[in-house]
């Protein structure tokens, strides 16, 4: 009885995972889904920011709010994930690139132990990572533990810009973080 819950649990949330960052406020508006998966969402389509704070992996806490006006690029990583270690130096090249332009970057490392999530970013990567073994967060970005890597792209306003549910490449998620970081901030 359990399995048939959580198989369909786990269900309903991969097809969560279709609509993440995006709204329908209107029929003839939707998120962009590309050739490779990569979900993109035009700003007047983004969804309220989400709520990403915690303990950093290094100890101490973090707010993403305290970003607001930067791009932040949320990955979602663990040292036991094959795929995240091919994507760190892309990411890392990427953070580099970019950062210059008013974009951060920001790790999230679930369902892990400490000392080899701390092991695995070592000489890998500058940015912070949060620690959240349990993965609240990639569960409240509808982002299911078992689909990472996985990398999310905030805008200014710490909204959802896009979602990339494999490993990055910098050729490819470069691009996307300069678009979101070219947007003119909205008026007010």
């Amino acid at each position: 009885m359990n399995a048939r819950r959580w198989t369909a649990g786990l269900l309903a949330t991969v097809a969560a995972v279709a609509l993440a960052g995006c709204t329908s406020q209107s029929p003839e508006k939707t998120c962009a889904t590309t050739s490779d998966g990569v979900i993109e969402c035009a700003p007047d389509e983004r969804s309220a920011p989400p709520t990403i704070a915690g303990e950093l992996l290094t100890g101490g806490r973090y707010d993403v709010t305290e970003a607001r006006g930067q791009v932040v690029v949320l990955n979602f990583w663990g040292s036991w994930c094959a795929p995240c270690r091919a994507e760190a130096d892309d990411l890392e090249a990427t953070y580099q690139a970019t950062k210059g332009s008013g974009v951060t970057f920001l790790g999230i490392n679930i369902q892990d132990q400490r000392d080899k999530a701390k092991a695995f970013e070592e000489g890998r990567v500058t940015y912070p990572s949060l620690f959240d073994p349990p993965s609240k967060m990639a569960l409240a970005l509808d982002i299911p533990p078992n689909t990472i890597p996985a990398t999310v792209v905030l805008d200014r306003e710490g909204r959802i810009a896009a979602v990339v549910r494999a490993a990055v490449k910098q050729e490819g998620l470069q691009p996307i973080v300069e678009r979101v970081a070219a947007e003119k901030p909205a008026s007010g």
